[in-house]
């Protein structure tokens, strides 16, 4: 009885059912530590590599289905100048015959003034350019809808001015889709490594997690918790940390695109954003991408919560 007494002394009742309440509910994976905060860093880094990469491959993909549009529209004639020939003649000759075939839906040639405005770039502006041959460009536009015979624009214009050459940049073509397909390549490479890179530093932080509550988790799994309780409880908690990082890093990403469109848009009446809307268009990311973007973020914490609960799940598995 004395045992008993001194026994009943030492121990302590929990008379608030509300503290009994919140020690039941306290997650088996602390919401908020070190290792927690540099996952979430960790995953905003590669969310933003990912987003950057993947809008970057949209962006040259949308310009570059541009350029071959554009570039498949239209065709060039160059009339070469040559002794003994007039060249205004020749140029008036093929505009003429170029015109007379069908699938063409207008010929515009540039005049002498225009052709050395376009060299002055490449060879100065102090350089006399009436002493050089200098060709002249015949740009020919070909209506959407139809097929123009090449064979057949190509005869007659040779015909009426054998000095002629003309292009239908089959070769920009295949030179064009083999850029835009490489870029695609790339960019799917580096994207699969980044979530390669993710999906290990989600392995190192699940693990980590676990060796830090090691012994909870064993009495758990003694005590007959069902292996799908404890690994949902890894699952949620690394779910909201990879979602926390994803939209961090997509935040970022989709903020550098609308920062490099406003840019390009006031450097668009200067040189240099000449170039550069020639190359990448207006720069602005499409809708498609954005939404992209959003998608890469979201799917950060599933990855993360389906990885985390996918390795809990197989350690359990090796205690029973």
């Amino acid at each position: 009885m004395l045992v008993q007494s001194e026994r009943d002394k030492n121990f302590e009742p929990i008379e608030d059912e509300e503290e009994l309440d919140l020690r039941d509910e306290q997650p088996l994976v602390p919401a908020a530590s070190i290792s927690g905060r540099a996952l979430v860093t960790v995953i905003a880094i590669m969310t933003f590599l990912a987003s950057l990469t993947a809008g970057t491959a949209m962006l040259i993909g949308d310009a570059a289905q541009g350029w071959r549009g554009a570039v498949s529209r239209e065709m060039t004639i160059q009339v070469m100048p040559t002794a003994g020939r007039d060249l205004e003649a020749d140029v008036a000759n093929a505009v003429v015959a170029a015109h007379g075939v069908q699938g063409i839906a207008d010929v515009y040639a540039y005049t002498k003034e225009q052709s050395e405005q376009m060299l002055r770039p490449w060879l100065g502006s102090g350089l006399d350019l009436s002493e050089l041959p200098v060709p002249r460009l015949i740009v020919v536009k070909l209506k959407r809808d139809a097929r123009p015979d090449i064979d057949a624009l190509r005869k007659a214009v040779i015909d009426k001015v054998p000095n002629a050459v003309i292009d239908d940049h089959s070769l920009w073509l295949e030179r064009l889709s083999i850029m835009a397909g490489t870029v695609v390549a790339i960019a799917t490479v580096i994207f699969v490594l980044v979530m390669i890179a993710m999906v290990l530093a989600v392995g190192f932080a699940t693990r980590g997690a676990m060796a830090g509550n090691r012994e909870i988790i064993e009495v758990l799994h003694l005590v007959g918790a069902a292996d799908g309780y404890i690994s949902r409880q890894f699952q949620s908690h690394f779910f909201r940390l990879g979602l926390r990082g994803g939209i961090i890093g997509g935040g970022a990403a989709i903020l550098v695109f609308l920062v490099a469109g406003s840019l390009s848009f006031l450097l668009h009446a200067t040189a240099g954003g000449e170039e550069m809307q020639a190359m990448f268009g207006s720069f602005a990311l499409s809708a498609k991408g954005y939404g992209a973007i959003a998608l890469i973020a979201c799917a950060m914490g599933f990855i993360t919560g389906i990885v985390s609960r996918k390795i809990v799940f197989r350690h359990l598995r090796r205690l029973t």
